[in-house]
C-alpha cells in the first residue's frame, strides 16, 4: 500500500504544472518610464517562458543567463550605454550557476535594471560614399545615439554603393567608442566598395513547364550592364506578375567572375496552369447574375495567358431582357520590351438596357506599357459590329476603332486608399463603315484621397467623372457610345441609368455628354469597422462638349465597412436628393472594396 501510495504522489508530481518554475518573477528599472519597462519585458524571455509548461529550473537559468545580452542589447538600441544589469535567482546572481547544478525548484527571480544615462553621437562618421547617397537624420553629431541609427547608417552607405554597380559594398572597419563623462559615443565606420560590377549569366532553376528563354525575357535583367539591384527588384515583379509562378527569387553569386561580372540565381516554382472559378450575385433591380471563367496560365510555354469567361445576367426576369457575355482574352508579357504586354480579345454580347437592346460581336489587340510604378498607357486597334433596337429604331453599326488610354496612379492602396489620388483617360476614335458615321469617343476619371487623425481614422474622398463623344449626332451614335447616369458606378440612390435624354416622341437614350462628382466622409470607428457618409451628383446633355438641354440629379446616403484584411466589404444605402422620391426610395448596395 505505502509503495502504491509512493507511485501516485511521484506520478502527481510530474503531471503537475509550473512545479519547479518560478513563484514570483520582479523586474525593477530605476528612473525608467512604463514605456521602457515593457520594452526591457518583451525584450527579455523569462516572461516569456514563466507560465509555459516548459518552464523548468533549468530552463529558468538558461533563459536567465541569455535574458542579460537582450537587455544590454534593448538598452544600446535606445542609445543607454552604461547599463547595469543584475538578474537574481532565489538570492543567487543567474550568470554564476551552472545549468547542470539547477535547483529542483525557484521560488523568486529579481531582475534589476540602472538603465544609465542616454548618450549622444560626438563624433558620427562613414566614408567613402558614393554619389548621392542620403544618410538618415539620426546619425549626426548630437543626434540621440543607438544602435539601430548605426546600422541605418551602414546599410545607406553600403546601399549608396550597389544603387551604382558596386554590389559586394560592404561594411570593412568599425570603430565605436563610448565617452562615458560626457555621455556620448564617437563613431566611425569605414565602407569597402569593391570593384563595379556588370550583370553575368542568369541560371534559372526550378521551371518545369516555362521555357528558360521566357523566363530570361520577362525578367529583362540587362546581361552585360552594370550591376543594379533595382532592376533585380523589377525582374522578380515581372515575373511574379505574369500568375505564372508560386515564388520568385533572385541571388547573387558570392563571388564576382575575372571579367567583372556578377552572375544570378533565378529561381522559380511554378503554379497549376489550368484554373477555373465561377460566382453568383442577386439584385432587386436586375435579378441574377451568373458567371464563370477558365484560365491557362501558360498556353505555349511561354507564359501567356488564356481566359473564356462567360456570363448571364437578368436571371428572373423577363426572358427578353436577359443579357449574356461570351469574351476570349489573350496575353503575352514580355512583348517587345519587358514591361510591354500584347492582347488580344474576342467578344460576342447581348445587352437589354434601360435604353437599348443590342447584339454585338467585337474584336481588339493591342500592347499595354508600364512606363513605371505609377503610370501605364495602353494602344490598340478593333473592330465592332452592332445590331441594336432603341430609341430611333433597328439598326445596325460597323466600328473600325482605335483606343488610347494612360493610367496615373498613386494610391497606397487599390481596394481601401487613405492617401495618393488615380488618373485615367481614355480616348477612343473610332472610323464608321458603311452608313456608319465617324468621331471620337473621350472618357476621363478623376480620383483623390486625403487621410487626417491619428493613423487616418478619417479619409475625405473625392471623384470627378467626364464624357463625351464628337462627331455624329445623337441620332446615329452607337447606343452603348451614350451616356447614362444613376446606379452604383455614378449616383447612387438614383435608379440604374435612369437619367438620360427624353426624345420629344416620350422616347429615352442616352446623352452625348456626361459630367459627375462624388463626395465621401470614411471614418473608422473599430478596428476592422467603419461609416461612410457620401453624396454624389451626376449630369448629362444631349451634345457634345456638354452643349445642348442638360438635366441632373443627386443622391447620398450612408455606408458600413467591415475590413477583412484584403479590402473592406461595402454595404451602402442611399436615397435621391432630388426628384419627386427624393426621401422616399432607397437604394442598396453590396460589394467588396470601396466605392471609389
Amino acid at each position: 500500500m505505502n509503495r502504491l501510495k509512493r507511485t501516485i504522489l511521484c506520478a502527481s508530481l510530474l503531471a503537475a504544472p509550473g512545479i519547479g518554475a518560478a513563484q514570483n518573477l520582479d523586474l525593477n528599472v530605476s528612473g525608467g518610464s512604463d514605456d521602457l519597462r515593457s520594452e526591457l519585458k518583451d525584450a527579455m524571455s523569462l516572461f516569456a517562458l514563466q507560465d509555459s509548461e516548459k518552464a523548468t529550473p533549468q530552463a529558468l537559468i538558461a533563459a536567465a543567463q541569455a535574458d542579460y545580452s537582450r537587455i544590454v542589447a534593448a538598452l544600446y538600441d535606445g542609445g543607454r550605454f552604461s547599463p547595469v544589469v543584475s538578474i537574481r535567482i532565489d538570492g543567487r546572481e543567474a550568470a554564476g550557476i551552472s545549468p547542470f547544478e539547477a535547483p529542483g525548484s525557484i521560488a523568486n527571480i529579481v531582475i534589476d535594471i540602472d538603465p544609465g544615462p542616454r548618450f549622444r553621437f560626438g563624433r558620427a562618421e562613414i566614408a567613402p560614399l558614393a554619389e548621392g547617397t542620403e544618410l538618415p537624420e539620426t546619425f549626426q553629431t548630437g543626434a540621440r545615439a543607438g544602435t539601430t541609427p548605426i546600422r541605418e547608417a551602414v546599410d545607406a552607405g553600403v546601399s549608396g554603393w550597389r544603387n551604382v554597380g558596386h554590389a559586394k559594398a560592404r561594411l570593412d572597419e568599425q570603430q565605436i567608442t563610448a565617452d562615458h563623462p560626457n555621455r556620448e559615443l564617437d563613431v566611425r565606420l569605414d565602407l569597402a566598395p569593391g570593384p563595379r560590377l556588370r550583370f553575368g549569366d542568369i541560371v534559372v532553376t526550378g521551371n518545369d513547364r516555362v521555357r528558360r528563354t521566357r523566363i530570361r525575357e520577362i525578367a529583362g535583367l540587362p546581361q552585360g550592364g552594370v550591376f543594379d539591384p533595382e532592376e533585380i527588384s523589377e525582374a522578380e515583379r515581372r515575373l511574379r506578375q505574369t500568375g505564372v509562378f508560386s515564388s520568385v527569387a533572385i541571388s547573387e553569386a558570392e563571388d564576382p567572375n575575372a571579367d567583372g561580372t556578377l552572375d544570378l540565381a533565378l529561381q522559380v516554382a511554378e503554379q497549376k496552369p489550368r484554373r477555373f472559378g465561377f460566382g453568383a450575385e442577386i439584385s432587386t433591380q436586375e435579378g441574377g447574375k451568373l458567371s464563370a471563367f477558365w484560365l491557362h496560365r501558360n498556353l505555349f510555354q511561354g507564359a501567356e495567358r488564356l481566359r473564356i469567361e462567360g456570363e448571364i445576367g437578368g436571371i428572373g426576369t423577363d426572358e427578353d431582357e436577359m443579357d449574356y457575355s461570351l469574351i476570349l482574352t489573350y496575353g503575352r508579357p514580355a512583348t517587345f520590351t519587358p514591361d510591354t504586354e500584347f492582347y488580344l480579345t474576342a467578344e460576342i454580347e447581348q445587352l437589354n438596357e434601360p435604353g437599348y437592346s443590342s447584339n454585338q460581336a467585337s474584336i481588339s489587340s493591342g500592347l499595354t506599357h508600364r512606363f513605371s510604378d505609377q503610370l501605364t498607357a495602353t494602344f490598340g486597334l478593333g473592330y465592332r459590329y452592332i445590331d441594336t433596337d432603341d430609341a430611333f429604331g433597328e439598326r445596325d453599326f460597323q466600328l473600325l476603332t482605335a483606343n488610347l488610354g494612360a493610367t496615373y496612379d498613386t494610391r497606397d492602396s487599390t481596394l481601401n486608399p487613405t492617401g495618393g489620388y488615380y488618373l485615367s483617360a481614355t480616348g477612343t476614335p473610332f472610323l464608321g463603315l458603311d452608313d456608319t458615321e465617324s468621331g471620337l469617343r473621350f472618357t476621363s476619371d478623376a480620383r483623390a484621397y486625403f487621410g487626417f487623425g491619428a493613423e487616418d481614422r478619417f479619409v475625405l474622398a473625392g471623384r470627378a467623372q467626364i464624357g463625351t463623344i464628337w462627331g455624329p449626332s445623337l441620332e446615329d451614335t452607337v447606343p452603348d457610345y451614350l451616356f447614362y447616369s444613376g446606379g452604383g458606378g455614378t449616383v447612387r440612390g438614383q435608379a440604374y441609368e435612369s437619367l438620360g435624354v427624353t426624345l420629344d416622341n416620350g422616347e429615352f437614350t442616352g446623352g452625348q455628354s456626361f459630367a459627375g462628382i462624388s463626395a465621401e466622409l470614411r471614418a473608422s470607428v473599430r478596428e476592422n469597422i467603419g461609416l461612410v457618409g457620401f453624396y454624389d451628383a451626376g449630369m448629362i446633355t444631349d451634345e457634345s462638349g456638354f452643349a445642348g438641354e442638360s438635366d441632373w440629379h443627386a443622391g447620398a446616403g450612408v455606408g458600413l465597412r467591415y475590413n477583412t484584411g484584403i479590402g473592406p466589404i461595402r454595404v451602402d444605402l442611399a436615397t435621391p436628393v432630388t426628384g419627386d422620391e427624393a426621401g422616399q426610395a432607397y437604394e442598396l448596395y453590396i460589394g467588396i472594396g470601396q466605392a471609389f
